[in-house]
């Protein structure tokens, strides 16, 4: 026997003269662990259950979201024919380091007196859209046709830098709607 009253079990010990380990002790242990491991495992599903019901919730809000904002940008006029090309973000970033090469004096200047920057041989048009030039200084942004959009855009609530970097792929510089 050991500390605890335990027989020593091992090669040497004849089974017939340890005594029995008790049956009630042994279903009290085994009761116990099945209670604790099952009231374990139901806290475990109920948390991970209350995270997946938050995370469907605030996608749904997501959802909801995009499909008013994309409402939004449908009842604006002259975007149905609009679409994204697949490689937008070389465009906007050739797009920003065409503009960022102006003189800091240039970029605090008003947009009527920028003059149009010349498009370097790494800006590539996508080939769905016509080159746009830009508008003539003597008149302001917000009154040409090209850039009504975008300012219709604001309006509506869609945050600015999205709505530059619309202008950005449809070839129009975006320092234009400050």
């Amino acid at each position: 026997m050991d500390a605890d009253g335990l027989p020593l079990v091992g090669p040497g010990i004849d089974y017939n003269k340890v005594d029995a380990i008790n049956q009630k002790r042994t279903i009290a242990f085994l009761n116990h662990f099945v209670t604790h491991t099952s009231r374990f495992l139901n806290h475990f599903a109920n948390v991970c259950e209350d995270k997946l019901e938050k995370l469907t919730e605030r996608l749904q809000q997501l959802e909801i979201s995009l499909s008013i904002l994309e409402a939004k940008l449908s009842s604006i006029p002259g975007l149905e024919s609009v679409t994204a090309p697949s490689t937008s973000s070389s465009v906007v970033t050739s797009d920003v380091a065409a503009t960022s090469n102006l003189p800091s004096s240039a970029s605090a200047a008003p947009p009527q007196t920028l003059a149009p920057v010349a498009a370097s041989p790494a800006q590539v048009q996508p080939e769905n859209l016509p080159p746009v030039e830009e508008p003539k200084p003597s008149n302001p942004v917000s009154q040409d046709p090209r850039y009504a959009k975008y300012f219709k855009m604001l309006q509506y609530g869609v945050p600015p830098p999205v709505v530059k970097g619309k202008m950005a792929m449809d070839g129009l510089s975006p320092d234009m709607l400050e």
